[in-house]
């Protein structure tokens, strides 16, 4: 399992947003200022990930964004997105994917199908077969309406290029039924309000929304969290997320984003509009407290 970069020592990696001109274009320039605010953070990178609108992305754009952010040569690793409910074209996408400097795949569950156990089976059988990097597992129930069940964890887990799962269904019990199907497994979070929880269960890191807006400040969260250390920020952490996921994610990251003046436009690719958030204020409070509990 040959990579580039350490990925046993990535806690945080940031699902990055995709930015966008106000004609919906894709902002190459912003896109290669904000990966490298993560690059200074020491986060590592998942693009075109459901954070970054990659099913609203034509297959043309998605390749821009692997050709531009794999040309910037990190010092951090980084991590793909691989989902969609038509296999042969995820296999066609990894084949694509394979020929670029990327460090590991995060592998979604086939969406709207609902698949089984024998069906989920071959599907993430095919993709980590076809992968050639170590992979992230995700379990999305809310976005792929069917859970990934232990008993198919247990038999992943064996795959040599199956390294880690995002679990993202906000539930301890399943994040624990998890830990006990696959203990040799990096489990991470996938929900930023449950981190400081999921740690305590186990967790190995977290897969976060709110770095792109706190990078640091989410790293040193999460070091504080894997520690074992009393974190003060716990009520301002989970009030600042519960802002950031006030509408559909990535409406308000975007929209606070743009707010601050590190986006040039809050645009987003429909369904999905900036116009669902008409008020950034609470957002921008909740900007305030998370600048002033770091510091």
């Amino acid at each position: 399992m040959t990579t580039t970069h350490s990925l046993a020592d990535t806690i945080v990696w940031t699902a990055l947003i995709t930015p966008m001109h106000a004609d919906g274009s894709i902002d190459f320039n912003t896109l290669t200022l904000l990966v490298r605010e993560q690059e200074q953070a020491g986060n590592g990178i998942l693009i075109l990930g459901s954070t970054g609108e990659a099913l609203a992305l034509s297959i043309d754009e998605q390749q821009a964004v692997v050709r531009h952010v794999t040309a910037l040569t990190l010092r951090v690793p980084l991590m793909v997105g691989v989902g969609g409910f038509n296999l042969s074209q995820q296999l066609q996408w990894l084949s694509f994917c394979n020929q670029h400097p990327i460090d590991a795949y995060l592998l979604g569950a086939p969406l709207y199908a609902k698949p089984g156990i024998q069906g989920q089976l071959h599907w993430y059988s095919a993709l980590l077969d076809a992968s050639k990097k170590p992979c992230m597992l995700y379990n999305v129930p809310g976005r792929a309406a069917v859970s990934i069940p232990p008993t198919v964890l247990a038999q992943l887990q064996q795959h040599p290029l199956c390294w880690a799962l995002k679990e993202a269904s906000g539930d301890i019990a399943q994040f624990e039924a998890y830990r006990e199907a696959a203990p040799e497994l990096a489990i991470f979070s996938g929900d930023d309000a449950l981190m400081p929880y999921f740690a305590q269960a186990g967790a190995a890191g977290l897969v976060s929304v709110a770095a792109n807006v706190w990078p640091q400040q989410t790293q040193h969260l999460v070091q504080q969290c894997l520690q074992g250390q009393s974190v003060n920020a716990f009520v301002t952490w989970r009030s600042a997320i519960d802002a950031l996921f006030s509408a559909a994610n990535p409406v308000p990251v975007k929209c606070l984003l743009h707010a601050l003046e590190r986006l040039n436009s809050p645009v987003l690719r429909p369904p999905l509009s900036h116009l669902e958030l008409n008020d950034t204020q609470p957002l921008l409070n909740a900007h305030e407290r998370i600048v002033a509990w770091a510091h």
